[in-house]
C-alpha cells in the first residue's frame, strides 16, 4: 500500500526523475506523464535505448549510463522487467523507485527497500502529483 505522506515527500523533494521506458510516441502514457513532470519543474531524463531524446533531453540506454544524480527512477515497463532496473537504481544511488499505474513487483520492491530506497507501486506520478500537490 502506498503512503500519501511518503509520496508527497518524494514529489516535493525530487528534482531529477529518470524515466525508464519513456516513449517518444505522444500516444503513450509515459509521454504525457514525462511532459507533465517537465512542465512542473522536474528534470526528466529519458532512459530508453530506442529513442535519442525527449523534449530536448538526451536519452540513455540504461540507468548506469546517466551521468548525473538521480532522485527518482520512474518505471514504465512490465513487472517482469523491474528487477534489473531496481538493481541499477540501487547501483546509481537513486533515492526512490516509482512504478507507474498497473506495475507491481513485490520482490523487486522489497530489494529496493532493503537497500534504503523509497518505493511506490501501481501509482501514476502525474495523478499523484495532482492529487497531493495540485496542478
Amino acid at each position: 500500500m502506498n503512503d500519501d505522506e511518503m509520496m508527497k515527500e518524494i514529489l516535493s523533494s525530487a528534482k531529477t526523475v529518470a524515466s525508464v521506458g519513456l516513449s517518444g510516441n505522444q500516444q503513450r502514457p509515459s509521454y504525457g506523464v514525462g511532459l507533465f513532470l517537465m512542465t512542473h519543474g522536474y528534470r526528466v531524463i529519458p532512459v530508453n535505448p530506442t529513442i535519442d531524446e525527449f523534449m530536448g533531453e538526451k536519452a540513455y540506454p540504461d540507468l548506469t549510463s546517466v551521468p548525473e544524480k538521480i532522485d527518482v527512477v520512474q518505471i514504465f515497463r512490465r513487472p517482469d522487467d523491474i528487477p534489473p532496473i531496481v538493481d541499477e537504481a540501487i547501483k546509481v544511488g537513486a533515492k526512490a523507485i516509482w512504478m507507474q499505474e498497473g506495475i507491481v513487483n513485490e520482490e523487486a520492491a522489497q530489494k529496493a527497500r532493503e537497500a534504503g530506497l523509497q518505493v511506490v507501486m501501481d501509482a501514476c506520478m502525474r495523478a499523484t502529483y495532482q492529487r497531493l500537490i495540485g496542478y
